[in-house]
C-alpha cells in the first residue's frame, strides 16, 4: 500500500538519470512526498540547512567534492538526526560494513529491485536498519582498522573537511582560503585530527584515512 504521510527526502548523486529513477520509485511508494535532489556535497549541505528537517537522506558515495566515505562521515557529523541511506554500485562486503560502521542507517547497491528498495527505505523510516540479506556481513574485521574507524567517526564536520583537503594535497594555506579561515584555525584542527587519529603528523593522518579505505578515500571515481 501506498504510504500517504508527508515525508521529506532528498537525493544526492550526481548522475541525473539515476536521481530521476530513484524519485520515481520513491513517488511511487510514498504519495505526496517531498523530494529534493543535490548533485554535488555542497548542494546537499545547502538544501540540509535550508530544510533540517529532512526525514531522510538517499546518499552516493562518489559525487564531486568527497572521497570515498568522507561525504557519509560528514553528514553523520553535520546532522546526525538525519539517518542516511547509501545507494551505491558498490556492493562488496567491505564497503557495506564500512558504511553501516560510520553511521549510515541502510545500504542498498543500484541493482536492488524496487520493490525491495521501497521496503528498504520504509524499514529506515519506521527507526530500523537495512542492508542486503544476501551479503554476509558478519565478518571479523581487523581490530586495528575497526579502532580507526570509531576516531574517525568522531571528526567534526570542518575536520573531515580539512582532512579531505589534506588527502587532496592541500597546504594550510590554501585549505584556509576554501574554508574562509584563519591559518590559525585550520592549524588547530589539523592538531585535533592528528590528537583523536592518534597519530604524529598530517602525512600519517592522511595514511590512516587511506588505509580504511582500501585507497577509496583518494579515489574520486568511488561510487
Amino acid at each position: 500500500m501506498p504510504d500517504t504521510a508527508k515525508h521529506r527526502f532528498v537525493i544526492a548523486d550526481d548522475h541525473p538519470l539515476f536521481r530521476g529513477a530513484l524519485r520515481a520509485a520513491i513517488l511511487g511508494a510514498f504519495q505526496g512526498a517531498e523530494i529534493s535532489e543535490a548533485g554535488t556535497i555542497e548542494a546537499l549541505t545547502a538544501e540540509l540547512d535550508r530544510v533540517p528537517e529532512m526525514d531522510l537522506i538517499l546518499l552516493d558515495l562518489g559525487m564531486p567534492g568527497v572521497r570515498g566515505f568522507s561525504g557519509l562521515l560528514l553528514l553523520r557529523a553535520q546532522y546526525p538526526g538525519i539517518p542516511v541511506i547509501v545507494v551505491s554500485a558498490h556492493e562488496e562486503p567491505t564497503v557495506v560494513r564500512r558504511c553501516m560502521e560510520f553511521g549510515a542507517s541502510g545500504f542498498i547497491p543500484k541493482t536492488t529491485d524496487v520493490d525491495i528498495m521501497r521496503q528498504a527505505i520504509r524499514i529506515v523510516l519506521d527507526g530500523g536498519t537495512w542492508t542486503p540479506p544476501d551479503l554476509d556481513l558478519d565478518t571479523v574485521p581487523d581490530d586495528e582498522t575497526s579502532a580507526l574507524v570509531r576516531r574517525l567517526a568522531t571528526l567534526t564536520p570542518q575536520q573531515v573537511r580539512v582532512l579531505m583537503m589534506l588527502s587532496g594535497g592541500l597546504l594550510n594555506k590554501q585549505i584556509a582560503f576554501e574554508l574562509n579561515v584563519s591559518e590559525a584555525t585550520v592549524k588547530a584542527h589539523v592538531s585535533a585530527i592528528l590528537q583523536k587519529l592518534g597519530v604524529d603528523s598530517r602525512t600519517q593522518a592522511v595514511i590512516a584515512a587511506s588505509r580504511i579505505e582500501a585507497g577509496q578515500w583518494l579515489d574520486t571515481s568511488f561510487a
